[in-house]
């Protein structure tokens, strides 16, 4: 060997060495080991220790790329702070509306869902990786992971019991929790329990190794005084027993148990018991139509028994009420919307409706036109205006027939041009309504009703005399 080659060798031996020494330095080989466990399930985690670390051997920083890449994966450095106290304190900023209690609780909340979905994701990237299948393999590869990435050091400890059932408790440490050391490092103290991303990271990737729903809950915390950061998980139905457990041993602090996506499970079950509600009102409606239905019905019956024409014709005239509120508790009981209405398919129902009775022939023209751009209407409208409807068509029915001709009748219902209302237009070109009738002071009961349904509107209404009665009415949306 010549003197060259032997330096050589030398040179690449103390390269080696140094290279050793740097990533000791950089955690990135431990020999103290990256977890502490209980010996019954120490051998699964001697596994991860040696495939998890020979997965980080392989670092690259390229700040010219602005990337940093493990065993070809693509990582990202954060600054802890800014995923801890910072960022609390700037959601209870922006939240402080809705009191200083509820604006941490969504801070913590998102907190929470981001390090579970986080903790699920890689737990699944690394299962697939090292080729682990059964669960506790599945785990061991958490805790390492979760050293070399800084998050912290875990001690699993004794009374644990991972199995992949309701069994499931474990019990464990964070002695360098990277979200309780960023609050000790700002001399800031805090009154509750911190470590909320370690809680769900954990707990997402425990759920992602053992098949089953899991939380975590921290039960002291170095942030707010403790000596450590103490843990305990399982699932979400057991947990309220482990944490009364723990609370007859010591003194746990207040701090809530998390869910995961615990506010879309608040809004689902919302959505539940809306949809129960909107059931429940559908049936309400079917059952007002029914009974409206009986009364009209009784109405009949007892119109059939009368022989005077005046009488009977206010029977119809009442009958004619009850069946256009009734239509609209049908359409309402069928219509996937409880409190609007589709006013096209109202006004023609309704129109229908009093063509029929009133055995509307060739003699008789009834056109209906409606020019709007919002489909639907509010019941509290839509009532109004069907009595409205079913009064003016009626009395134009009744008495504006010219004698041997034909009558054209209409409706129309149109949104005010730039203006945020209605109009609704009921006209015929009969014999005209008398001059002597003031529409404002009518004895009618017909018009008193007309007038008194376009106050609770709070619209307006005018009426044509010239070939014919048309009725305007206007009011807001």
């Amino acid at each position: 060997m010549t003197e060259k080659e032997s330096n050589l060798k030398k040179e690449i031996r103390g390269l080696r060495k140094e290279n050793l020494l740097l990533r000791q330095k950089m955690g990135l080989l431990n020999p103290r080991g990256t977890v502490r466990v209980p010996k019954e399930i120490r051998k699964p985690f001697d596994l991860a220790e040696k495939l998890v670390g020979k997965y980080f051997s392989s670092l690259k920083f390229s700040p010219s790329s602005g990337s940093i890449e493990i065993s070809n994966e693509r990582y990202i450095l954060i600054r802890a702070s800014a995923l801890s106290h910072e960022f609390l304190n700037t959601i209870s900023d922006l939240y402080k509306d809705r009191g200083a209690d509820e604006a941490l609780h969504i801070g913590k909340n998102i907190l929470f869902d981001l390090a579970h979905v986080l903790g699920m994701e890689d737990a699944k990237s690394f299962h697939k990786k090292m080729g682990l299948s059964d669960p506790v393999s599945k785990l061991s590869a958490g805790p390492v992971h979760f050293a070399y990435t800084g998050w912290a050091f875990v001690d699993i400890l004794q009374e644990s019991t991972p199995f992949p059932d309701d069994r499931y408790y474990l019990k464990y440490n964070h002695p360098y929790s990277f979200e309780a050391d960023s609050w000790v490092k700002a001399g800031k103290k805090s009154t509750s329990t911190v470590c909320i991303m370690n809680s769900g990271y954990s707990s997402g990737w425990c759920e992602a190794s053992f098949g089953i729903p899991l939380t975590a809950v921290e039960i002291s915390c170095k942030a707010r005084g403790d000596k450590k950061c103490t843990f305990i998980m399982a699932p979400p139905h057991k947990i309220d027993s482990y944490l009364k457990k723990e609370a007859k041993q010591a003194v746990l602090p207040d701090s809530e148990v998390p869910f995961f996506l615990q506010r879309k499970k608040i809004e689902e079950q919302l959505s539940a018991s809306i949809q129960e509600k909107e059931v429940l009102i559908k049936e309400i409606h079917h059952r007002v139509k029914n009974n409206l239905q009986i009364i009209s019905s009784l109405l009949n019956l007892q119109a059939s028994n009368i022989d005077d024409v005046h009488t009977k014709e206010k029977f119809k005239e009442s009958i004619g009420r009850v069946k256009s509120m009734a239509i609209i508790h049908e359409l309402l009981y069928k219509s996937k919307n409880i409190s609007k209405i589709h006013i096209q398919t109202y006004l023609k129902e309704l129109t229908d409706y009093i063509g029929d009775s009133y055995n509307v022939g060739s003699h008789l023209k009834l056109r209906l036109n409606i020019s709007v751009k919002k489909q639907f209407i509010d019941i509290e409208k839509a009532i109004p205006c069907g009595i409205i409807i079913n009064e003016l068509l009626s009395n134009a029915l009744k008495y504006a027939i010219p004698v041997g001709k034909n009558l054209k009748l209409w409706v129309e219902f149109r949104e005010l041009a730039g203006k945020k209302g209605y109009e609704l237009i009921v006209g015929d070109d009969g014999v005209g309504l008398p001059e002597s009738i003031e529409i404002e002071q009518s004895h009618t009961l017909g018009l008193q009703l007309v007038q008194a349904l376009v106050s609770q509107l709070g619209g307006k209404s005018s009426i044509n005399r010239n070939s014919g009665s048309i009725f305007t009415i206007s009011f807001p949306f």
